[in-house]
């Protein structure tokens, strides 16, 4: 029934009645699974990959009063930013002085000196730009979420820790400013997901030396033996989050297969004179499991600390 509605990736009402459609319909469409409502006139084809977030945004944003800029968690998500633990209940908006007010159901309202070169445009919404959305982030979130959000956006190589740092000195003493500093500092865009960027955080907490990161080993005759996530030279252990095998096995290759050459691959890099501590996303979350793991390669090594 939706199939020849016009391929929109978000649906409001008005634009399905011009399409013929009435409220029963959409309502039959949603109940089949053909539509998701994501707010109050407002619809996305479940199909489309849009995040839950995204569709969000982009539905909200036309009834936004004028003024109104996406910031935030919300900003991150259309920058293509990973969000992890941050509010993605309401849509962060920011509006200068002297606008007031705490939002409603649907919007969280924020109100801050917005210079224009600090507003941007992303899938014609207006939005802050990407050094201001991981900087207001930075002063917002927890210290993890906004080093995850930190070292994606310095990963894409649109902008760099100048960017970041500028942005924050020009904000001058704003509440969340050493908060703030404290994550620009730390973040790397070596980090490749996640799951690494989360595991710098802990490893910093449990008080293990700074690792090198995507570490490469080589074999004498200088062919590479594989790249790891962490390196720690002075301890000869090298720390791998899990989840590489796990997208290599989803790129089609066998699961056995892929466990068996991975395994060659670590008895390889022992082999070079190396251990190797491994943690996955459930170890994340019981910090001693890790700092076992780690300091048991450092001893395994003969380099404890």
């Amino acid at each position: 029934m939706t199939d020849w509605l016009p391929m929109a990736r978000v649906l409001r009402r008005s634009e399905a009645v011009a399409a013929g459609l009435n409220d029963a319909e959409l309502a039959r469409a949603v109940r089949r699974g053909e539509l998701t409502r994501i707010r109050r006139g407002a619809y996305v084809d479940p199909t489309c990959g849009l995040s839950e977030h995204r569709a969000l945004v982009l539905a909200t944003a036309p009834a936004l009063r004028d003024g109104s800029v996406v910031s935030h968690a919300s900003a991150a998500v259309l920058h293509g930013l990973p969000l992890w633990r941050v509010d993605g209940e309401r849509v962060h908006v920011t509006r200068r002085p002297p606008a007031a007010g705490s939002g409603s159901a649907r919007v969280h309202l924020h109100v801050a000196r917005l210079p224009d070169d600090e507003v941007t445009l992303a899938d014609g919404v207006p939005v802050t730009t990407l050094a201001r959305t991981v900087v207001d982030l930075a002063r917002s979130a927890s210290f993890e979420s906004a080093v995850v959000v930190a070292d994606a956006a310095l990963a894409s190589g649109s902008l760099s820790r100048g960017d970041l740092t500028g942005c924050l000195e020009r904000m001058g003493a704003v509440p969340g400013s050493r908060r703030a500093a404290r994550v620009t500092g730390f973040a790397d865009g070596r980090s490749e997901s996640v799951g690494e960027s989360r595991s710098r955080v802990l490893l910093h907490r449990l008080g293990i030396p700074a690792p090198d990161l995507q570490v490469r080993l080589v074999r004498p005759n200088r062919s590479v033996i594989g790249r790891c996530d962490f390196g720690w030279q002075a301890h000869r252990t090298v720390g791998e989050f899990d989840g590489r095998v796990k997208y290599r096995a989803a790129e089609g290759r066998d699961p056995g297969d892929v466990v068996f050459r991975e395994k060659l691959r670590e008895d390889e890099i022992r082999d070079a004179g190396w251990e190797v501590a491994r943690w996955t996303w459930a170890d994340l979350e019981i910090p001693s499991v890790v700092d076992r793991r780690i300091r048991g390669a450092f001893a395994r090594a003969g380099r404890p600390l």
